[in-house]
This record gives C-alpha cells, structure tokens and sequence, in this order.
C-alpha cells in the first residue's frame, strides 16, 4: 500500500521510497527513509495535504508525493 492509503491514526512502515531523481531526495532529506516508522495524524479539509508523524517532528506532505512512498500498515 500507499502512504495516501494510510488512513488518520494509523501508522506504518517506510518499505520504499519512490518518485523521481529529485522528488526521491527530496524525501529522503525529510527524513522519509525505509524503516522508517509513520503515522498520519491529520488529513486536511479538501484531503489533501496530509500531517504524518515521524522521527520525533510534523511532517506535512501532499498525497502527489505520498503516492510515491510505499509502506506497511504497523
């Protein structure tokens, strides 16, 4: 599954990181990396962006790019 299909409250697994050249470093400069734990907290009004949890800080990111970021539900 897709980040985007993660829904509010649950949380999983970074298993890749996709996109290209520099949407994928992009990511992993935020910290986006495999292994990573994830949790969405919140998802905006018109659903899009999304707030995820990880690493200790609020991430906000848009469902185009959690798209790109395949997980495991947790």
């Amino acid at each position: 599954m897709t980040l985007r299909e993660l829904k509010v409250g649950k949380s999983g697994k970074v298993l890749n990181v996709g996109g290209e050249k520099i949407l994928r470093h992009r990511l992993l400069e935020m910290g986006i990396t495999p292994r990573t734990t994830v949790t969405v907290k919140k998802v905006a009004p018109m659903g899009d962006p999304i707030e995820l949890l990880l690493r200790g800080y609020v991430l906000t990111l848009r469902l185009e790019d959690a798209e790109k970021i395949t997980v495991e539900e947790a």
